[in-house]
């Protein structure tokens, strides 16, 4: 059973920097793509950034330019590096891994993905 922990959020103003990190435990071999999603209370969870095993990535059009994806396969690690945040990024992030079809999924939906984390809190205040 693959586990998934997020760390690194906090509060930052606007304009900060925050950099997320995601250990994946036992990883099972269908894995090939990991992603960042975020979700504030009464909202549905929504993606934020994915990359799959080769790197290739996936961002939504609210963080583009700002947010960068990265991971190291060998230590089953996956990276959400936050700049210029704004007010509107605030929330609980989460990560998440699982198999996704690279040509036909859909890697920024969170149906797509089974393996969750319990989240960490982001908060950027203007």
């Amino acid at each position: 059973l693959t586990q998934v922990a997020e760390s690194g959020g906090g509060s930052v103003q606007t304009g900060g920097s925050l950099e997320l990190t995601c250990v994946l435990t036992n990883p099972t071999s269908g894995i090939n793509c990991k992603a960042w999603f975020r979700q504030i209370p009464g909202e549905e969870r929504e993606g934020v950034a994915a990359i799959f095993h080769g790197g290739t990535p996936r961002y939504a059009d609210s963080v583009k330019g700002r947010f960068t994806i990265s991971q190291d396969n060998d230590k089953g690690t996956v990276t959400l590096h936050m700049n210029n945040l704004k007010p509107e990024d605030s929330g609980m992030y989460y990560c998440a891994a699982d198999l996704v079809d690279y040509f036909n999924g859909r890697p920024l939906a969170p149906n797509e993905y089974n393996s969750w984390g319990q989240g960490t809190q982001v908060t950027v205040s203007s």
